[in-house]
């Protein structure tokens, strides 16, 4: 196969969640001399773009996004060192967790795969994340966007909290806030003091892209 066959293949198996096809495709291509750069950027993001997109316009579905998502979490383990070596710039750093009292993590486990998939670099804090932690790992890691999930509705005024945590730590305006998960809506988001709401991974990697692009946008001016 040509290097061009492989990329339009890597293009395709992800579109369709093959994951042996995309992890064969890709030990070919780098066998063939293909760096890890192209294989992400022209294969395997474009690809993973294009399930967001079709899941927007409701053309595929949460299952969809996520085979496809796995199929390309497989490629990404092969790539992720070989990037590093590189020195690959990423879209940014994605800070992700479950809130304190919810153990729910399918749904942010998805959104880290696409995020990924997109380009950033994902720490996920796991499930059952207290405010202390949150505040500690944005000391440590610097993240460009703290994300917080919560499946439950019991759990939702854990977003309130972390928030007032983050904010007496002097933390708030280093980091741009996105909150989501099943019983959340944009009206409980922007109340707890969220700078964003998404309700689905496609949302949450557009909308991920545009806040960074904006902050650093203002940043320059």
């Amino acid at each position: 196969m040509t290097n061009e066959e492989i990329l339009k293949g890597l293009y395709d198996e992800v579109m369709i969640g093959n994951g042996p096809a995309v992890i064969e495709l890709t030990n070919q291509g780098l066998a063939n001399g293909l760096g890890p750069e192209p294989i992400l950027f022209e294969a395997l993001i474009p690809s993973l773009e294009e399930v967001g997109a079709r899941f927007e316009r409701g053309d595929y579905f949460v299952p969809e996004m996520l085979i496809a998502g796995r199929a390309m979490s497989g490629a990404l383990d092969i790539l992720r060192p070989l990037l590093a070596e590189t020195g690959a710039e990423t879209v940014g750093t994605f800070l992700m967790g479950t809130v304190k009292g919810d153990v729910h993590d399918i749904g942010k486990n998805l959104v880290n795969i696409m995020l990924e998939g997109a380009g950033f670099h994902v720490i996920d804090l796991g499930v059952q994340v207290p405010p202390e932690k949150f505040v500690a790992a944005i000391e440590e890691h610097k993240p460009d966007i703290v994300g917080m999930s919560a499946f439950l509705t019991t759990t939702m005024p854990m977003f309130k909290a972390n928030i007032h945590n983050i904010t007496k730590a002097g933390l708030r305006e280093q980091v741009i806030i996105m909150v989501g998960g099943a019983p959340v809506t944009r009206e409980y988001a922007e109340a707890c003091g969220a700078d964003a709401y998404a309700a689905d991974a496609a949302t949450a990697v557009r909308l991920a892209k545009e806040l960074i692009a904006e902050r650093r946008t203002l940043a320059k001016a």
